[in-house]
């Protein structure tokens, strides 16, 4: 038989003290997911000057830059944090305006360490995203490049495929060695736009790659150049 509910009158002293205990712990966990899911923007803006010093209080630089990451728990290497970058629309790698983190953030609605943390996952799931994927793709190009620079510079490129598709390509380790030993010092625009698309589109025995496709020279050269190396490997 289920158990008969005692009314609060017939409880004594210790149940009251119990009683009341949860009645009071409900109504702080509620508190707590009212307060949770509301976004301010002015405790957004006091997280950020958290960041930031007296000198510069609108942009939160390098030094800021390792503590916020240490704060929310990811590497600054991550590919999480260019996610992030990419919904603020920051310019420079390494900064984050205050127009641009309250750009991003009040988008993700996230005013706090703990409910930016909650919402990684949801940065993380939007590389899986094809055309949310070439967006941020195309993004990190103006994010990383030097400013005072038209291109990338090669290690800053290097690193920056590594993180984007190094997991996903099966051809980047090979890639990344043709790289090595070209003349190339720089990647354009358009060679880093035609990266991504070869590599979705080639298959990785290089067969339906057309020699007379409107690809960068520098593509055709690492077709030219992984067919000789793997001739040579199949003769030894």
């Amino acid at each position: 038989m289920p158990r008969s509910k005692r009314k609060v009158s017939d409880m004594n002293s210790t149940d009251e003290d119990r009683y009341s205990k949860r009645l009071r712990n409900t109504s702080n966990r509620r508190n707590a997911r009212t307060e949770d899911t509301s976004f301010s923007q002015k405790r957004c803006l006091m997280w950020f000057r958290e960041y930031t010093s007296t000198d510069d209080p609108d942009t939160l630089g390098p030094d800021g830059m390792e503590k916020f990451c240490e704060d929310i728990g990811v590497e600054p290497e991550n590919v999480v944090m260019l996610v992030l970058a990419y919904k603020m629309q920051a310019r420079q790698m390494g900064f984050f305006t205050k127009d641009e983190w309250l750009k991003g953030l009040s988008e993700l609605q996230c005013d706090s360490i703990q409910k930016l943390q909650y919402r990684l996952d949801h940065l993380r799931s939007l590389l899986n995203d094809q055309n949310i994927f070439k967006s941020i793709y195309r993004y990190a190009y103006e994010f990383a490049r030097d400013k005072d620079q038209r291109s990338m510079d090669m290690e800053t490129a290097k690193a920056m495929l590594q993180l984007l598709l190094g997991k996903h390509w099966p051809l980047y380790t090979q890639f990344s060695q043709f790289l090595d030993q070209s003349k190339y010092k720089v990647i354009n625009k358009d060679q880093w736009s035609n990266i991504l698309e070869f590599s979705r589109t080639i298959y990785n025995d290089l067969s339906n790659y057309d020699v007379d496709g409107a690809w960068p020279v520098m593509l055709d050269e690492f077709v030219e150049w992984l067919k000789l190396a793997r001739s040579k490997s199949d003769i030894s």
